[in-house]
């Protein structure tokens, strides 16, 4: 990268994220338009609708003929490939939570690629715009610039960066991370921070205990404040790897110094089922997907880092048990991660660990690339909010069911939570499993938090001992202090909370499964991902679908059934306790551990427009899990609406053949 100029002449030629076909079309023509021409703009473009997952393979230059080929609007996609790269276009203008969902660097990496050098948003998502900072593209939510440029008015740089916090304004002021990591951070040592005067959150103890000392961050940053931070462990997956080792041996050469090598874990866990996925299949791209793999597998080799690999269907039918793999955060959960720990993974859903205790955060690519080097992870100190959940959560009603309850509150869906520590406390987490609280902090992704925590506990305790046979002692800072600051507490009576769906377009689309009154038939029902792959998400599939096959009942007539575990570990828990038989008596069919369907990595997504899924993943923007409609259920819902044919609850499902 290189340094971006102090004054910048954009092209007047702008494209507006329209809620209407026709001004995007326009734009694309090569029409001048106003902001006001353009209204209303679209709110929650999400990362897979910059960049579908099926071009993920491409990690260079091949990237820029693909921002918003996966654009939705008005059930258009009117965005075609190469359409920005062959216009003038250097400014792109939309709405709100600009940047939700997944934290692929590739999507502000193609627009980079494509041409344009500026979004200007009402709001960013916080990965988004930090892996926007990291390669150069600059963003903005000052809409003023918008007729400046359309003036052909020279724009400072500084004017762009105001605002900003001092590292991020550094960053972009030297044209990315690595620049500035090789300027700046070659000598990091752990900062010497005093004790603190004030109460504190957990998070920020976690920080405190991690930050680093450098020439140009404070040793005790404050809220808002950019700092660096080293981690106890840092991953990657095969949709990064490939990027982040390209983009390191170009800045850098070959061979790499990697900064303490044993705390990075490379996980193989998207690609096992691409042969079966529809987006792939269709689009041609298998051979880039192998090409993708073979790389992580050299760079993982070339550098000795541990690895774990998922099996395919054939490999598993040979494994003796002895290959422990699944999708990385959850993994991180079962063998890693431990309460105080400060995790970082390039993942969305790297959250997932909070429910240990442990900070644990999602990063670009650029940013892992410069913590392996380095060993100085970039973060810029985020408020949290106070989630209490108060009652108990009524018998079967789950986790997911109070997530997809907290995701629909005005606050939420207004972007309250973006950028935010989300700490969930209450009288009804001190009676959830582990296996529970990882839904709330795995889908802090969902509610556009930074993270999610819960203090660890005896649960905690329980759950380490039980699963990775640990004696965990906890220690007493392992806690929010009493007065600790809040941006904002949100209180929610989980003994109300009714089983839950979300509409297809964003998992923000809750409404009570009893409100919905056309009962939608289902032509997919998908049980798995990070989200609903653990343990006791299939405690919950397996009694819906025990209770179906003693009575005799199947999968409904044109339906199909996936379920697909998170882990070997959850595997082979099942296997343990019989549960295959029901699964496979209802007809069922069981994938081995990957992430699959929800990331339109394998059986479970849709191949046409017209199919309904109902889904226990985490997310359903426009494009996810397939070019078909998707609802977001929980575990129960999912197997009841399977033998149904419909949007059925397991209460309901019962009442039906009483």
């Amino acid at each position: 990268m290189h340094a971006i100029t102090p004054t910048i002449l954009f092209s007047p030629h702008i494209l507006y994220l329209s809620q209407t076909p026709e001004v995007i079309t326009a734009a694309l023509s090569g029409q001048a338009l106003a902001l006001e021409d353009a209204q209303p703009l679209r709110d929650d473009v999400s990362t897979d609708e910059i960049t579908p997952i099926a071009i993920l393979t491409h990690f260079d230059e091949k990237l820029g003929a693909y921002p918003y080929t996966g654009f939705r609007v008005a059930g258009q996609t009117p965005i075609p490939v190469d359409a920005i790269r062959a216009s003038d276009i250097e400014v792109v203008v939309a709405g709100k939570r600009y940047g939700k969902g997944s934290s692929r660097e590739h999507s502000p990496a193609a627009e980079r690629l494509a041409g344009v050098r500026l979004v200007i948003a009402k709001s960013f998502e916080r990965i988004y715009r930090q892996n926007a900072d990291n390669i150069g593209l600059l963003t903005s939510t000052d809409f003023s610039l918008v007729d400046r440029i359309r003036a052909g008015e020279t724009i400072n740089l500084e004017e762009l960066v105001a605002g900003r916090d001092a590292l991020a304004a550094a960053i972009l002021r030297g044209g990315g991370l690595l620049a500035f990591g090789k300027a700046h951070l070659s000598n990091v040592a752990p900062a010497h921070t005093a004790t603190a005067t004030t109460p504190q959150t957990l998070f920020e103890k976690i920080v405190a205990r991690h930050a680093l000392s450098t020439t140009v961050t404070s040793a005790s940053p404050a809220i808002g404040d950019g700092a660096f931070v080293r981690a106890d462990w840092r991953f990657i997956h095969e949709y990064y790897t490939g990027m982040a080792a390209h983009m390191l041996h170009a800045a850098f050469g070959k061979p790499l110094t990697l900064k303490e090598p044993e705390s990075i874990i490379v996980f193989e866990d998207h690609t096992s089922y691409v042969e079966e996925s529809p987006a792939h299949v269709i689009g041609g791209l298998i051979p880039n997907v192998h090409r993708m793999v073979q790389a992580q597998r050299n760079f993982a080799s070339d550098y000795r880092l541990r690895t774990h690999r998922t099996l395919t269907e054939a490999e598993a039918r040979l494994d003796d048990g002895s290959n422990v793999a699944g999708i990385s955060h959850a993994m991180m959960a079962e063998h890693y991660a431990l309460p105080g720990q400060l995790v970082v993974g390039t993942d969305s859903h790297t959250t997932h660990s909070g429910a240990l205790g442990c900070a644990a955060f999602g990063v670009g690519t650029t940013d892992m690339a410069n913590a392996f080097v380095t060993g100085a992870v970039r973060l810029t100190v985020p408020p949290s909010l106070l989630v209490i959940l108060d009652g108990r959560i009524e018998t079967g009603i789950t986790a997911k069911d109070v997530v997809l309850h907290l995701l629909a509150q005005p606050y939420i869906r207004s972007g309250g939570g973006v950028g935010k520590v989300f700490e969930f406390a209450g009288p009804a987490v001190a009676h959830l499993s582990t296996d529970e609280r990882a839904t709330f902090t795995n889908m802090c992704a969902e509610l556009g938090g930074f993270t999610g925590i819960v203090a660890p506990d005896a649960e905690t305790v329980r759950f380490l001992k039980e699963r990775r046979g640990i004696d965990f002692q906890i220690e007493a800072w392992m806690q929010s202090d009493a007065g600790a600051s809040y941006a904002e507490t949100i209180r929610i009576d989980c003994s109300a909370v009714p089983a839950m769906v979300a509409a297809p377009g964003d998992p923000g689309n809750g409404i009570a499964l009893d409100q919905v009154e056309h009962r939608t038939s289902v032509d997919i029902a998908y049980g798995g991902s990070c989200t609903a792959g653990k343990r006791e998400d299939f405690d919950h599939y397996h009694e819906v679908l025990r209770w179906a096959a003693d009575r005799g009942l199947r999968i409904a007539p044109g339906v199909q059934l996936f379920l697909q575990f998170g882990t070997t570990a959850v595997r082979d828990y099942c296997i343990a306790a019989g549960y295959l038989d029901a699964f496979e008596r209802v007809g069922a069919r069981l994938l081995q551990p990957s992430c699959g369907a929800c990331g339109n990595c394998g059986p479970g997504g849709s191949s046409r427009a017209d199919q309904v899924t109902v889904s226990a993943i985490n997310r359903n923007f426009p494009g996810r899990g397939g070019p078909g409609n998707v609802w977001l259920a929980s575990p129960p819902t999912v197997a009841a609406s399977a033998i149904a044919g419909q949007l059925t609850s397991f209460a309901e499902l019962k009442q039906k053949h009483a």
